[in-house]
């Protein structure tokens, strides 16, 4: 899978933005020290910012904005990487069509390594279009930009998804009905946390649950 093929498989941006925030409430519980992934309200007025970093060089960014969701991905060893050409230069057609409204992202600094958009994978999508986009990006059926492994948790969508990732990352079981409650969006419990991580103190947990946006149990 590439960018062309990514198009089709996200899901709408109301539940992407809450798999990202479901995905990085169970990141910070199960690895509070070192969450491979984050979500952070109001990144900018008015605007979410969700990443991944695996602290192996590959990453991903999506910014949920009023006027639309922008998001890229790095892949450090894929066929796409800037880093193919002595002066770095993005795969032919990454960011052509990139829409007005969202076309300075690849110029935040919080963006871009060395001065550069470091970016192997880029799709958008307006506010009220009905579908995401990419660049007229080609790719032969041997070449790959990342998108096959980057975005498939939030693709996929499902606790088994999850709970497979997270256990080869982490080397330990996770429990797949808690998993389950917190990617379905149900208010955190401490039943939700202690199985999760028993030796986690359920206030602290809560309280990062609520900076991110989600619903905790009273």
């Amino acid at each position: 899978m590439t960018a062309r093929e990514l198009v089709s498989s996200l899901p709408e941006p109301a539940a992407l933005l809450a798999r990202c925030r479901a995905i990085a409430l169970l990141d910070t519980i199960l690895d509070p020290y070192g969450p491979m992934h984050t979500f952070v309200p109001g990144w900018r007025d008015g605007v979410d910012l969700a990443c991944m970093d695996n602290g192996s060089g590959d990453q991903y960014a999506i910014v949920f904005d009023p006027a639309g969701v922008f998001l890229y991905g790095f892949d450090h060893e894929s066929d796409a990487t800037p880093w193919r050409e002595q002066d770095r230069a993005h795969w032919p057609g990454l960011l052509d069509g990139l829409p007005t409204p969202l076309a300075h992202y690849p110029e935040a600094p919080e963006f871009r390594f060395e001065g550069f958009f470091d970016a192997t994978v880029c799709a958008w999508r307006e506010s009220g279009d009905t579908g995401w986009r990419c660049g007229p990006v080609e790719f032969a059926d041997d070449e790959s930009d990342g998108a096959d492994w980057l975005f498939d948790l939030v693709v996929d969508g499902s606790p088994e998804a999850y709970v497979s990732h997270t256990e080869e990352y982490l080397e330990r079981s996770v429990d797949r009905d808690a998993v389950a409650a917190v990617m379905a969006g149900a208010p955190l419990t401490r039943g939700t946390v202690a199985s999760l991580a028993p030796s986690a103190g359920y206030e602290a947990v809560a309280e990062q649950a609520r900076r991110l946006g989600y619903s905790v149990m009273d």
